[in-house]
Formats: structure tokens, C-alpha cells, sequence
């Protein structure tokens, strides 16, 4: 697969922009996650259904318009105002409340009140003709028109009912013009739109979490962002790893021109892993298909490193951002106990990258090109239960369905040259391992 012309017209994303896209998405992602459970949100849910409700809003709508005038308070009010300015009705208060209305009335209930209709006794007697005098008055004849009548009785029904808190709260309340600002209605409102210029609150409204699916099944299980300086301190050994522990892994192999030097040539430098691959003549120990393990002379010095013995994951997303330099060969793959399964994510020969799944004396896989190595790109593997899936800066390169592995896998990483190769110096850079499974 020739990927000149898909890097060149923009179907892979370059490595720097696809990571920092990537460490957006997931910050993104995260505080979509730390929102979603916040009170703030919630209550912003809970007020977003009352305020935008049509009963909230017929109800805002009547106390802003609602005149005064058209409520029952102002009906009320205003006859209880109207009685109590009125002429007739204040004489009546005050004739009932005279002297001269308790002295007649008690007069009146005696059996001398006769006499009041006889001229004669009323002309001899100064006390009768008060009386009589009062009999006639305005007032006298006020009191006799409301005294327990229908529009008194009306004035203190009103009177009282106008002196009650409940109705003095709910007239005040009409009164207003401002009345809405004076409801807990309008407190819930502005506490609404207060959470809704919540910078989260907005973030969360325009975020669209659809774009979170991918990695929201996924969960770290291995990452290494190369912050040691011996491999004593990481999750690495040098070496190749048995299952046998009788089996020696720190060993280089008779048909290749390097020496794997014991970790010595695996160095990181500002948080990069580095397996240098150097020219020097060195006697190591090789292996021989034919003979077994012999002393053999080397005109290089490279290294391996692998987690078999810290970690091992079965399925999930195995990624590693990576590059590398030289006439000579570069990989990251998943090994197991045996010799197979063997998975290349990454392998570089120096001319061109290939990848695939090796297992059961059964090679698949795809050759690479039109993409320099020497620069960092992100290798990832997607590897399921029916799949294995190869991608490239997240641009899918190659996938297949055969002789899916079943069990735990290593991580590893080395740099080799064969026999056919002229080799070179050069080096593989690895600047992050990133593992996860699916929830």
C-alpha cells in the first residue's frame, strides 16, 4: 500500500496535529465526564424543564401584563375605598359614636321616651328638647338609614377583609408593577440563566459526545511516557523472552550483524525511548539454528527490550508513537511464550514498513510505503476477538480476520540487521507506549 498520495492530499492526519487533537478530545472528553455529574448541571436540567414549561411561561405572562386594575385586590380595595370616603357612611360612624346617639337611644328605652310626643312637656322641658332636636337631626336620621343595614354590613365585611395580612400581601403584590421580580418564579428564572453563562454549562450544551464514543469504551492499562533513566526502574528487560526460565533471552542470533549488548545500547532522552544501533566490533553470544548458542564476532551493537515479564494484555488498542534512522531494521510487536504468535504493529526494514500477524506458520500482512519512518507517526493495532485492524495516524491500513491469537501478549521493541542487509548505524525512537482495553 502506497500512502504518498493519502498523506498528500490530507487523508492522514500529521502526527503533531492528530496528537494534539487527540489530547483535546480527551481533556474534552473528561470534563464532558465531570460536568455531566455535576450539581450545577442538574440543577440546571431540573430548572431548564420549569422555566421553559408552558405553565412557567403563561404564568410570567400574566403577572408581567395583568393590570392592576383587572384583579380581584383592586376591585376589593377600591369599594372598601369608596364606602369608607363616603359622606353618608362616615356620618353614620360618627352620629354611632356620639354622645348625643347613646343618651336618646338610652332615653328611648325607657317608658318616658312618650313623652318626646307631646309638645307641651317637650316646650317645659330643656332635656326633651335636645332629645327632640336630635330626633330630627341628620345624623339621627343617617343612623336610621344604615343602622344594620346590607351596605354596612357590606362596608365591615370589606373593612376586615382589607385588614387581613393575606390580603394586604396580595394587593401590595398586584400593585406592583414590578411584580414578576417579586416572585420565587423569577428567582428560579435568574438562577437559570446565570447556570446557563456557566462556561461548563455551555461547554457541555454545544459539545457533541457522539464524538467521544471511541474512546469512551476504551480504558488505559498500559502507558509509558519514557520518564526513567535505567531499565531496573521501568516495566522493561533487555533480552528475548522464554517461557522457560532456563532459556537464555540476552542473546543476538548467528544470521544477523549486530550484538544485542545487554540493554547498554537502550538509553531514553527527554522522555524518549532510544535503542541505538551503533558501529563496534563486539564478541557476543548468538544463536545457531544448527549449533545452538556460540561466541560470535559482531561489527554492531544493538538492543531488544520487552514487558513479558511486567505486562501482557489480551485484545484491546496497542499504540506507539515512533520513528526511526539507519540501513537496518526497526519493530514494535506483541510476542507470547512460544515463537508464534508474533504480531508486527511496526517493522521497518530501511526501505519500507510492513505489518501483519505471523501465527501458525501463517504470514499476513501488507507492505507500506510513500511514508517516511525517520518521522514520528503514530502505529496503532486494534486487536478483537474476530479482528485485528492496523492503523497508521489513525488512517486504517490493513485488517484481517485469520488466525486471530487467543492469548496474552507482550510488548516489544528492537532493532536488527540480517545478514543480507548492509547495515548501517541508526536508531528507533519511541516516544510514547499507550495500551487499552475495551470496557
Amino acid at each position: 500500500m502506497n500512502l504518498f498520495w493519502k498523506r498528500l492530499f490530507g487523508k492522514i492526519t500529521p502526527t503533531a496535529k492528530l496528537e494534539k487533537s487527540e489530547a483535546e478530545l480527551i481533556v474534552a472528553m473528561q470534563r464532558y465526564a465531570e460536568v455531566e455529574k455535576s450539581v450545577e448541571l442538574a440543577e440546571y436540567k431540573k430548572l431548564f424543564h420549569v422555566v421553559k414549561s408552558a405553565k412557567f411561561q403563561e404564568n410570567k405572562k400574566l403577572l408581567q401584563n395583568r393590570k392592576y386594575k383587572d384583579t380581584e385586590q383592586y376591585r376589593v380595595n377600591k369599594k372598601y375605598k369608596k364606602l369608607e370616603n363616603s359622606p353618608s357612611i362616615m356620618l353614620y360612624y360618627q352620629a354611632l359614636e356620639s354622645d348625643e346617639l347613646k343618651q336618646y337611644l338610652k332615653f328611648k328605652s325607657t317608658p318616658e321616651f312618650e313623652q318626646l310626643g307631646d309638645n307641651k312637656l317637650v316646650k317645659a322641658s330643656e332635656k326633651l328638647q335636645k332629645l327632640k332636636q336630635f330626633e330630627h337631626s341628620k345624623a339621627y336620621k343617617t343612623y336610621v338609614r344604615f343602622h344594620k343595614s346590607y351596605i354596612i354590613n357590606e362596608f365591615e365585611k370589606l373593612k376586615l377583609k382589607v385588614s387581613t395580612p393575606e390580603f394586604t400581601k396580595e394587593n401590595e403584590f398586584w400593585a406592583n408593577e414590578k411584580r414578576w421580580h417579586s416572585t420565587p418564579e423569577y428567582v428560579q428564572e435568574q438562577r437559570f440563566y446565570e447556570l446557563a453563562k456557566n462556561p461548563d454549562i455551555i461547554f457541555f450544551e454545544n459539545e457533541k459526545p457522539e464524538r467521544f464514543t471511541r474512546y469512551k469504551t476504551l480504558k488505559p492499562s498500559f502507558q509509558e511516557e519514557f520518564e526513567w533513566n535505567t531499565l531496573d526502574n521501568s516495566h522493561w528487560n533487555f533480552g528475548f523472552h522464554y517461557k522457560s526460565k532456563e532459556l537464555i533471552g540476552d542473546h543476538s542470533f548467528a544470521n544477523e550483524k549486530q550484538a544485542n549488548n545487554s540493554g547498554k545500547n537502550v538509553s531514553v532522552e527527554n522522555g524518549v525511548l532510544k535503542i541505538s544501533t551503533k558501529h563496534e566490533k563486539t564478541v557476543a553470544r548468538a544463536w545457531h539454528k544448527e549449533k545452538g548458542f556460540i561466541e560470535k564476532e559482531f561489527h554492531y551493537s544493538s538492543d531488544v527490550v520487552q514487558t513479558a515479564d511486567k505486562f501482557r494484555q489480551k485484545y484491546g488498542v496497542f499504540r506507539a508513537k515512533l520513528r526511526c534512522t539507519g540501513n537496518l531494521n526497526h519493530a514494535f510487536w506483541l510476542g507470547a511464550d512460544s515463537k508464534l504468535p508474533q504480531i508486527k504493529i511496526f517493522h521497518s526494514t530501511g526501505k519500507h514498513i510492513t505489518l501483519g500477524n505471523t501465527n501458525k506458520n501463517l504470514v499476513d500482512g501488507v507492505k507500506i510505503t510513500g511514508i517516511n519512518p525517520s518521522s514520528f507517526f503514530i502505529y496503532t493495532l486494534v486487536w478483537s476477538e474476530k479482528e485485528l485492524i492496523w492503523m497508521i495516524n489513525d488512517y486504517e491500513v490493513y485488517r484481517t480476520a485469520s488466525n486471530i491469537p487467543a492469548e496474552s501478549m507482550y510488548l516489544a521493541f528492537n532493532s536488527f540487521i540480517p545478514e543480507k542487509q548492509t547495515g548501517s548505524t541508526g536508531s528507533l525512537d519511541v516516544d510514547w507506549v499507550r495500551v487499552y482495553t475495551n470496557y
